[in-house]
């Protein structure tokens, strides 16, 4: 029996925590790749089981250890799946095992590791990770009862706490800055590149604010004409990018494409245009939410352009956290005692083998004892056959009563090594 529940439990990855964009960007394991990865990962991490944890913000790889340990073969996948980065600096990346992982995954799941602390987008993403991993086959009992705690816990503390009002995201911050560099958004021009949730939450906010939606559409085309529908806009083929830019107020860019869509070059013949238009010296604002990104960073050196990604967020995200301080604190006390209680269950499971094994030994003891005694008493009724299995059943549940409530709690403790050894001396198990 082992004093750290599930010391087999690993996590490693980096998230914005830890690392820069370029190094997270350079990680991240696009949605179609993730079944074939984690069939890698788990046959060459040697583990039972695997997730992976692929967001913006974090990369983090989640395994069940197989024979021997698997922490450098985790963070050698981490960083050679791709193959993108020259090296991954080691101060980028963590590495978490047994209850400090279980701590971490469900901090995460409720959202209180995320860059802006309650926001909602982060449960249904582990959700889907997980989902992920079993329709792979990757993920078993631990990782599943991982998934089962570790989600509800995250519903408690959307609904038990505050932490989750007047929600604020990422959707949030851009609408934010726009205000700030523009003041008044009513009648400003919104051009959504892409038509990802989070762009889309973005442009809601605008247009809630009074903005006018346009929205460029590539191989999805139908959805961007869903999408301008629904926003009370209009959509555009992505031929007609560079025209739409020079009427552009706030650009939000978010395809998930794997190369840059955005160069300087187009911004700045949008740029000339407006001269031409009358619209000298009006501000033009990129959020570019992508990873990778969508847009060129050389854009944000341009006169009168101001290009934000999402580590440049984070800045405006903090400011925003102030009003939800206050709640933090009730979400991670909640958390707490649903990881204690976790790590507690957990720990009574390493008791069941004793328990089952000796429970086998006693039946194993009384079968023995009553084939004995029937050869001595020859034939027997029906109801003494019964009165015998009945009344000998209960002596050896009343006599393993107490020693299995003590193994267990003993378990839970992380003291029942010394008491496993001393049972199986004494009992010959």
């Amino acid at each position: 029996m082992r004093s750290d529940s599930l010391p087999s439990l690993l996590i490693v990855g980096v998230s914005h925590r830890t690392a820069p964009l370029e190094v997270r960007e350079a990680l991240v394991f696009p949605r179609g790749e993730l079944a074939d990865a984690l069939h890698a990962l788990r046959a060459q991490a040697g583990l039972h089981e695997a997730m992976i944890l692929s967001t913006c913000n974090r990369v983090e790889l989640y395994g069940r250890e197989g024979e021997a340990p698997a922490g450098d073969a985790l963070q050698s996948f981490l960083h050679g799946y791709h193959g993108r980065l020259p090296e991954l600096p080691a101060s980028c990346v963590y590495r978490l095992a047994g209850a400090d992982a279980v701590r971490h995954a469900f901090r995460v799941a409720a959202s209180l590791e995320s860059m802006v602390i309650g926001e909602p987008q982060i449960l249904g993403q582990v959700k889907e990770a997980y989902h992920t991993a079993e329709a792979a086959g990757t993920l078993g009992p631990t990782l599943g009862a991982l998934r089962n705690r570790s989600l509800s816990a995250a519903k408690r503390v959307r609904h038990e706490t505050g932490i989750g009002r007047n929600a604020v995201s990422i959707s949030h911050v851009a609408v934010e800055l726009a205000r700030k560099i523009f003041g008044e958004l009513k009648d400003k021009n919104v051009l959504l590149v892409g038509a990802g949730k989070m762009s889309e939450l973005a442009a809601r906010r605008l247009v809630r604010e009074g903005a006018r939606a346009t929205v460029v559409g590539g191989r999805t085309f139908e959805r961007a004409a869903e999408l301008a529908a629904a926003l009370g806009g209009q959509a555009v083929p992505l031929e007609a990018l560079r025209s739409e830019l020079a009427i552009a107020d706030v650009v939000i860019s978010g395809t998930g494409a794997p190369q840059t869509i955005i160069k300087t070059d187009d911004v700045e013949s949008a740029r000339r245009s407006t001269v031409a238009r009358g619209r000298h010296r009006r501000p033009l604002f990129l959020i570019d939410i992508a990873v990778p990104r969508d847009i060129e960073a050389g854009v944000a050196r341009l006169d009168g352009v101001f290009l934000y990604d999402l580590d440049d967020l984070r800045s405006v995200a903090d400011a925003n956290l102030r009003e939800r301080r206050k709640e933090a604190s009730a979400a991670e006390a909640l958390v707490e005692r649903e990881v204690r209680e976790f790590l507690d269950w957990q720990r009574s499971l390493d008791a069941v083998p004793l328990v089952t094994e000796l429970r086998r030994r006693a039946e194993e003891i009384r079968r023995a004892e009553l084939a004995r005694l029937r050869q001595r008493l020859g034939p027997l009724t029906r109801e003494q056959e019964e009165a015998l299995e009945a009344a000998t059943s209960a002596i050896v549940n009343k006599l393993l009563h107490s020693p299995t409530v003590h193994l267990k709690e003993a378990a839970r403790a992380g003291e029942g090594e010394e008491q496993v050894g001393l049972i199986r001396k004494l009992l010959g198990l």
